[in-house]
């Protein structure tokens, strides 16, 4: 996902970027949590960036399945990318915000692992029985 903002709404927007990878989470009933990554820790372009981490029980740790950064003006500057303000008719540059979806390779022993019952068999999350076609997988 991407988004061009002015300046001022930026962070709003980045706000709402962690809280749409959030609901999808939620949605799939997932221990997670947010992390905001140390500057170090962030790619060269970003300003901001937060991970939405779910918990991996067998690996006793939280893993990445989401990322939002926002890169403020510095890919807007090296690809001079402006928008007009209507009042002053100054150009400035954009903010560029951008984040991923979720990464299945992740999500799906973390779906095992957190949903599996005493008998091994596995409570599909409600989202998911639909397409599944079951409400559980059993082994």
């Amino acid at each position: 996902m991407f988004q061009y903002t002015k300046p001022e709404d930026s962070e709003k927007a980045l706000e709402e970027l962690i809280e749409k990878a959030e609901r999808l989470v939620q949605g799939l009933g997932l221990h997670y949590r947010v992390s905001k990554l140390a500057a170090g820790d962030c790619s060269a372009s970003m300003g901001k960036t937060f991970d939405i981490e779910i918990w991996i029980p067998s690996m006793n740790e939280y893993k990445e399945v989401s990322s939002a950064s926002n890169g403020y003006d510095y890919q807007s500057r090296r690809g001079s990318i402006k928008f007009r303000r209507d009042a002053s008719k100054k150009t400035e540059f954009v903010h560029t915000l951008n984040a991923s979806g979720l990464a299945t390779s992740r999500l799906i022993p973390a779906i095992v692992e957190q949903l599996q019952m005493e008998d091994g068999s596995v409570l599909l999350p409600e989202v998911l029985q639909k397409w599944v076609g079951k409400d559980v997988i059993r082994v």
